[in-house]
């Protein structure tokens, strides 16, 4: 059972030094840090790095817990696959102690989890209220017209097949199906 550290600053102006003290006063024998934000690759595989080199029972400690990730959701993601794996996250804030048995931290945990869960909620509603803005909603462009589409399904109606239909309009049978509705 050991104690690691993990430590990360943003920019490349910004100073490990007092992340490194703190981890360093809480006896972490090995410290995992880099200087990079979190959007960045870097910052992937430094974590990454910590956590395959982390076995059952060790404690991870961290100074804040932004330290670990760029949003909530990919934060609650590390916390849940090193308890998996038997591992310990605490942060010496004493925002979170996953190591507790204490109701309180617990409760800390899982409520840290329906933020996370709230902030995709909140980046999902945004993503499409601007596609509906845009007009923009994703996928990929129909390959027929409005008016084309028309004229197929009346082709469809008066008795033509959907194989005939989908060599007539050079689509797949499934898009003819799609627009047909059957």
């Amino acid at each position: 059972m050991a104690n690691l550290g993990y430590a990360r600053v943003s920019t490349k102006d910004q100073d490990l030094a007092f992340q490194l003290e703190a981890l360093e006063a809480a006896d972490c024998i090995k410290i995992f840090a880099g200087k990079q934000s979190g959007k960045s690759d870097d910052n992937a595989v430094k974590l990454q790095e910590l956590v395959d080199y982390a076995r059952e029972g060790d404690t991870i400690y961290l100074t804040k817990l932004d330290r670990m990730g760029r949003s909530l959701s990919q934060i609650l993601t590390t916390i849940q696959e090193l308890q998996t794996k038997g591992i310990n996250v605490v942060t010496l804030d004493g925002q979170v102690d996953t190591a507790s048995n204490n109701p309180m931290q617990k409760a800390m945990t899982q409520l840290l989890g329906v933020f996370a869960e709230l902030e995709h909620s909140i980046i999902v509603d945004r993503l499409q209220s601007g596609r509906e803005r845009t007009g923009k909603l994703g996928g990929r462009p129909s390959k027929l017209d409005y008016q084309q589409q028309k004229q197929l399904i009346s082709d469809f109606m008066s008795g033509k097949s959907k194989s005939s239909l989908a060599t007539r309009y050079g689509v797949s049978r499934s898009t003819v199906l799609n627009i047909v509705g059957k």
